[in-house]
């Protein structure tokens, strides 16, 4: 006889968000997995798609006096809980609970990993700079990097007053004049349209940037640029210009590094002075330990002061635990997207420095 009941009907609306469900998993698997040609992420994703979706989404975010990841992280977590509840009200027993508390974990988490590669995420992806800027090897040397942190050093002896004289823009607003020498780095060493830079916002997230010895982040989904709020005012031109790197695409950690020097070092005093200061940082790690004491030596008193505040502002509220195990699951992240690196990416800015050949008015050279 035909059963002209609802049951067939709620066996058939139970079954076909299962095979949704399994469908968006295996998307998300294919698409970690997928070996994507760096050379058609550049042109199709990077300069193409991403380049037109960027600038919406800063103008968008940057309205907002707040961060909007902020709000999205605590949507998403308040959604979750409810749910939880909702479960366990409905189902009772705990390993029913598990089980649908387990799978929307998985589904949520699917829906976020491909929501991050079509809004930033495909950018891991792209070609490095050493493929698309001419690249000498041969130059990055011990001799060479010793030289050039000597002349990190003079470079700070001299803007150290001059910069402390004119000061830093106020921390959340948005320098024109780095912005404009960041346009101009950007063009130069990538053909894509102009960036819409982020205004520098504080985060619900800082009590762990603080922790863990974070200076800032750019936030993936709206396109945001996060910064730590104890940053120092020498510090935020380079913490910005790096994140503001990212906005253009600059997945790489040392790339974006090297993208935000090249952009401080062609803007104000106080600008030179903070890409100094990082690079004699980064170079000072690189050297043996006498050539860094040598080279350490010649230090004036100011810049030697505001190195120490930066030792002592990371150190005030720096939990070692939390900031070996953010660094570590960092560290994985970045080599889960391809960047084989990881953490360590970060030092590539002295191979870019080095190595990077330029043309008049330190403007890199393409292939």
């Amino acid at each position: 006889m035909f059963d002209c009941s609802l049951r067939p009907l709620r066996s058939l609306r139970f079954r076909q968000p299962n095979r949704a469900t399994a469908a968006l998993i295996a998307i998300a698997v294919v698409a970690a997995i997928a070996p994507l040609p760096p050379s058609f992420v550049e042109r199709v994703y990077s300069t193409g798609v991403y380049a037109a979706i960027q600038p919406a989404l800063t103008t968008v975010s940057n309205v907002a006096p707040f961060a909007l990841l902020d709000v999205l992280i605590v949507l998403v977590a308040a959604a979750w809980l409810v749910l939880l509840l909702r479960d366990v009200v409905r189902r009772r027993r705990p390993r029913a609970v598990a089980v649908a508390a387990l799978r929307r974990t998985v589904v949520w988490a699917a829906t976020v990993y491909l929501v991050f590669l079509c809004t930033w995420g495909f950018n891991y992806r792209r070609l490095r700079l050493v493929e698309t800027l001419q690249f000498d090897a041969a130059s990055v040397t011990p001799a060479a990097a010793r030289d050039a942190a000597a002349s990190a050093v003079g470079d700070l002896n001299r803007l150290h007053d001059p910069a402390h004289a004119s000061g830093w823009p106020e921390a959340g607003a948005v320098d024109p004049g780095l912005a404009r020498s960041f346009a101009r780095a950007v063009a130069d060493v990538e053909k894509r349209p102009r960036v819409t830079v982020g205004r520098p916002k504080a985060t619900l997230l800082d009590w762990y940037f603080r922790r863990a010895g974070i200076d800032g982040m750019t936030d993936p989904v709206f396109l945001e640029t996060l910064v730590a709020r104890d940053v120092l005012p020498f510090e935020r031109p380079f913490v910005t210009a790096h994140e503001w790197s990212h906005l253009a695409g600059i997945a790489d950690e040392g790339e974006a590094n090297f993208v935000a020097w090249l952009a401080c070092v062609r803007g104000s005093n106080g600008d030179r002075y903070s890409a100094s200061l990082l690079l004699y940082g980064e170079l000072a790690r690189s050297l043996g330990a006498r050539d860094r004491a040598e080279i350490g030596a010649r230090l004036a008193a100011g810049p030697r002061d505001d190195l120490r505040a930066i030792r002592e502002r990371i150190q005030r509220h720096l939990n070692p635990r939390v900031a070996a195990a953010g660094w570590r699951v960092y560290d994985s992240y970045l080599k889960a997207n391809r960047v084989e690196a990881g953490t360590a990416s970060y030092a590539e800015v002295v191979r870019l420095v080095l190595g990077v050949r330029f043309g008049e008015g330190l403007r890199p050279l393409r292939r």
